[in-house]
């Protein structure tokens, strides 16, 4: 069962490389072993057939061998051919309909000489197919509405091949083409020589651009866990070798040996009847039938006890890393009830092992971060898994130190208080996913359709995997020994592996990594830490309740409700009910960016990771997870350009004592140092790899070059890294947080009366705010390069990036010319992809976008980048100034123009059925009336844009002599630049 609580069971650790257990899936636009049944042979046939005439059987396939209840929203149907479906009706958001087209063939299904055809199938079958043209499935669902990248796209995994269009504005017209361009994909798509010769640089390129480090270190996991099976050598991208081997003959091979109905399944959720549906499926889909006898899906092997137990690696780029992985045989078994409820304790029984190793990393311990999990991999092998970051290099004490409160779980069981305190989560989330159940997106039911199938399980409506719970918890399952017993039963098993990665060269290493494993670590356990209760008695006292001093509406679609309060606040009321059971609460104080100065760095980098975990008043990180234990609650703090931010989405009871605690943070911060040093060891163990790759570099020195040189964007270098301290942190963040506006947002299930209510019992409790008279430094763009500036990386002599500029403007005033540009840069965008990466193969996902910044007075661009082999920087900057050029010199066509708004029309439509979109519409609209009366000319500026007015903005601002460039070169190839080139080093 795709049971709701298993998204608690992933990882607390933001490193864990989960996904490098399992080669990253494949071509992202932007079995239960038993063998397949057999199919009569005969010619592929897409012609669609009178549904009337198909005899389909309906009963629900997904639940055979299981007894948990059938999710009645789902309808299920079998064709005569073996092809299956799933439909359900699904209106959030409203007119859209997600399409899923599931194949069970992934990487490991291919033959040795295969590798990757998987993947370029994909490729190819977007690419063209039996009744759309080279290039034109794009197009058509453009035309419906649809983003290519977003709304339709593709991935290949080792276990399968998922087609994926969320349709917009669908029509019974629209999704029955949709099916017959997807049917016409999966039975004849146009594997020819052009096709593949078209895309097979697409596909070279997007594993050029893949981070090297973390695929090096993801290949190196994969080969030490999966020793002698088939997932430890398989990648869904393939291999240069047989990418540039492949045939169409030998790619039609693979294609028909499992793009066969009997291996595919339809999944549609949406806002569509799902009668209607299904019989669009039928009619489709009904007369395909597979090429040849069926085959028997391929054995996954198991884990192999006599492999070599470890691993060592040198990444220089990576931080010090040790993976370990206790592994045993996947075996397929029926979803039942029973089988959940044992997976619950195991889950409970690894989160407090994960608690455990949280409170002691926060503590200043051995490691940076440490977890544990549990999972099922590729249906290779189930393992629990153990993935440490040590504090600089001394990974040895670190894996000792996690050892050892392994095995002080496995030695004692927790007490019933740990264990209820999980439960009180995992019951916390399951209701909140009951009470929300009404607004889950379709997509996300199709999307978890999808993956239920390939871990060959069931799914559950929220009701019945929190009964499922509740009834376990009824039954006692969840008590102190049956953690124990769960515990050590899933740190044995068939195979037990580790892979250590070093900075440095360590002749030492691999001797001293299988020593670290054996050693006694009895006595390194230490005293299990017990938190104290907490309850709200103990946060800082506000003051007495705001009075409200003005009350107006300031935008009656949406009914949008201004606040003052007497101590100066401001808040944005929505009352909207359409997500039910959520609140969506931002709080905006200071001025963010603009507040810090321009000529000198500071240490507010740190704040999004120490800010709020040092505490509110004398509550420590630890105080404040257990005051909210059980509670949807957060404080996730971000700088934005002119404002500081507190956000969470919470519930309709829990939203006001959120506000509190947000209050309370700005009232009296706590200060203790532990998360300042933590915030520091994350730095250092990410700052190398900002240097090991094009997208590292970018992403490390594009923000500050692209507002000429200012030190307040952008990461810290290491020497300021280093001199991080608590008090320096202190001395920057105390005055920031009591100085300043204030605004409060409060979007969702709640009335009026009770958010003015929430908000005066805290904010409207603080005292006056300081204003902060500081006069902001200016927002600058560089000036004009005639030649690029370039960054060096030390990644694959492969790899380059190239960035082109042009300076727009900023602020909410011109509303109207900032949508312009985004529809400029869409076409820049479309064309560029068009160009760069569908004709030229240079680069696999080349981009342009307008960032027109709303609470700045200016700074915005338009920004085109790709990544690309080094010799192919000169045709991204000829392309791009091409491009550049016929959008100053002629007016697109209708077409192009339609294909280009509809989408985002499409787009704001279903955004703005949620309540996110109108608060990232809205935010400071309380003291910047200008971004309220925006959001009433959303749709008329968007419909106003013509090929003429589009044509003039392109003249205005893509001027080649404003225009700024960029490149990031390897460091082997900088030099062959030549002299005219602006070469600065890296930093």
């Amino acid at each position: 069962m795709s049971l709701s609580a298993r998204a608690l069971s992933k990882p607390l650790v933001a490193f864990l490389l989960t996904t490098a257990l399992v080669p990253a899936a494949a071509g992202q636009r932007v079995g239960n072993g038993k063998p397949a049944p057999s199919v009569k042979a005969s010619t592929p046939d897409a012609t669609p057939v009178d549904p009337a005439s198909v005899k389909v059987d309906t009963a629900p396939w997904l639940f055979k061998g299981s007894d948990i209840p059938p999710d009645t929203a789902w309808y299920f149907g079998r064709l005569p051919n073996g092809l299956r479906y799933a439909v359900r009706k699904n209106g959030v958001p409203p007119g859209q309909v997600a399409v899923r087209v599931r194949i069970d063939a992934g990487s490991l299904y291919e033959k040795d000489d295969e590798q990757g055809f998987a993947h370029l199938i994909e490729h190819l079958s977007f690419r063209g197919s039996k009744y759309v043209p080279d290039g034109e499935a794009k197009r058509v669902w453009q035309r419906f509405g649809a983003t290519f990248g977003s709304d339709s796209n593709a991935s290949t995994t080792p276990t399968q091949t998922v087609y994926k269009l969320d349709l917009p504005g669908a029509t019974q017209a629209n999704l029955d083409e949709s099916l017959k361009i997807f049917a016409g994909m999966m039975q004849e798509p146009a594997i020819t020589a052009q096709g593949l010769a078209a895309e097979r640089p697409a596909v070279l390129a997007e594993q050029r651009e893949a981070p090297g480090p973390q695929v090096r270190y993801g290949d190196a996991l994969r080969q030490t866990f999966f020793a002698g099976q088939p997932l430890a050598e398989r990648s869904p991208i393939g291999t240069i070798k047989t990418l540039e081997a492949a045939t169409p003959a030998a790619v039609q091979a693979f294609h028909d040996r499992w793009y066969r109905p009997e291996n595919t399944v339809v999944i549609l959720s949406g806002d569509i009847d799902p009668a209607t549906a299904a019989t669009l499926i039928v009619k489709n889909f009904a007369s395909w039938t597979g090429h040849g006898p069926a085959v028997s899906a391929p054995d996954f092997g198991k884990p192999d006890p006599n492999a070599p137990p470890t691993k060592t690696v040198v990444e220089p780029s990576l931080p010090p890393i040790v993976a370990t992985a206790v592994l045993r045989p996947w075996t397929f078994q029926d979803d039942t009830i029973i089988f959940n409820q044992k997976r619950l304790v195991d889950f409970v029984a690894l989160r407090v092992i994960n608690r455990r190793l949280e409170t002691r990393a926060r503590a200043g311990g051995s490691f940076l971060q440490a977890s544990v999990s549990l999972d099922d991999v590729s249906r290779s092998a189930n393992g629990t898994f153990t993935n440490i970051v040590p504090l600089g290099d001394d990974w040895e004490a670190a894996l000792k130190d996690v050892r050892a409160v392994i095995a002080d779980a496995m030695a004692t069981a927790p007490t019933q208080a740990e264990v209820d305190r999980e439960l009180t989560e995992f019951d916390a989330a399951m209701k909140n996913e009951v009470a929300t159940a009404r607004v889950e997106a379709g997509s996300k039911q199709a999307d978890d359709m999808v993956g239920a199938l390939d871990i060959r399980e069931t799914v559950a409506g929220p009701e019945t995997s929190y009964k499922i719970l509740q009834d376990a918890r009824a039954k006692g399952f969840f008590t102190p020994a049956a953690m124990l017993e769960s515990t050590n039963r899933l740190f044995k098993g068939d195979a037990t592996r580790a892979l250590l990665n070093t900075r440095t060269a360590d002749a030492g290493a691999a001797a001293k990594l299988a020593a670290a494993l054996k050693a006694d670590v009895s006595k390194l356990a230490g005293k299990r830490s017990q938190q104290a209760a907490v309850d709200f008695s103990k946060v800082p006292k506000l003051g007495a309740p705001g009075k409200v001093t003005a009350r107006t509406t300031v935008s009656a679609d949406p009914g949008i409700e201004q606040v003052t309060f007497s101590n100066g606040m401001r808040a944005l009321i929505y009352p909207n009910s359409s997500e039910t059971g959520r609140v969506y609460i931002r709080v905006r104080f200071g001025h963010g960016y603009l507040a810090l100065p321009g000529d000198r760095p500071t240490v507010a980098w740190a704040g999004d990771n120490a800010l709020v975990a040092s505490g509110i008043g004398k509550l420590r990180q630890g105080d404040l997870d257990q005051l909210t234990a059980g509670r949807r609650m957060g404080l996730d703090f971000d700088i934005g350009d002119d404002a500081f931010t507190m956000g969470a989405i919470t519930t309709p009871g829990d939203y006001a004592d959120n506000l509190t605690l947000m209050a309370a943070k700005l009232a009296a911060p706590g200060w203790d140092p532990a998360p300042v040093a933590r915030a520091r060891a994350a730095a250092l163990a990410g700052y190398a790899g900002l240097s090991s790759s094009p997208d590292g570099v970018l992403s490390r020195d594009l923000e500050r070059l692209l507002r000429d040189g200012d030190p307040r964007w952008g990461p810290p270098d290491l020497p300021q890294i280093n001199a991080l301290n608590a008090a320096d942190f202190r001395k920057l963040w105390e005055p920031l947080l009591a100085t300043g506006p204030i605004e409060v947002d409060v979007f969702g299930d709640t009335t009026a009366d009770q958010a003015i209510a929430a908000i005066a019992k805290s904010f409207g409790a603080l005292k006056p705010r300081t204003p902060d008279t500081r006069a902001s430094a200016p927002v600058r763009f560089p000036a004009h390069n005639a030649t690029p500036v370039i960054r060096t990386h030390d990644g694959a002599d492969t790899q380059a990036a190239a960035v082109i500029a042009w300076p727009t403007g900023g602020g909410s005033a011109d509303h109207a010319e900032s949508r312009r540009l985004d529809v400029l840069a869409a076409v820049f965008s479309d064309r560029l992809f068009d160009r760069l990466r569908s004709v030229a193969g240079a680069s696999y996902s080349p981009s342009a976008q307008s960032q027109w910044p709303a609470g700045l007075p200016g700074g915005g661009r338009l920004i085109a980048l790709g990544q690309v082999a080094p010799d192919r920087v000169p045709l991204f900057f000829q392309l791009s100034r091409q491009i550049a050029a016929e959008l100053v010199s002629t007016p697109i066509d209708a077409d192009e123009l339609k294909r280009t708004i509809v989408p985002m029309l499409q787009y704001m439509a279903r955004a703005s059925s949620g309540n996110q979109f109108w608060l990232a519409q809205l935010q400071g609209g309380s003291y910047d009336p200008k971004r309220v009366e925006a959001t009433q000319s959303l749709v008329t500026d968007m419909t106003a844009i013509t090929p003429e007015v589009l044509q003039a903005t392109a003249a205005k601002y893509l001027r080649p002599d404003k225009d700024w460039t960029m490149t990031v070169m390897p460091k082997k190839a900088a030099p062959a630049l030549g002299a005219s080139s602006s070469i600065e080093g890296t930093k």
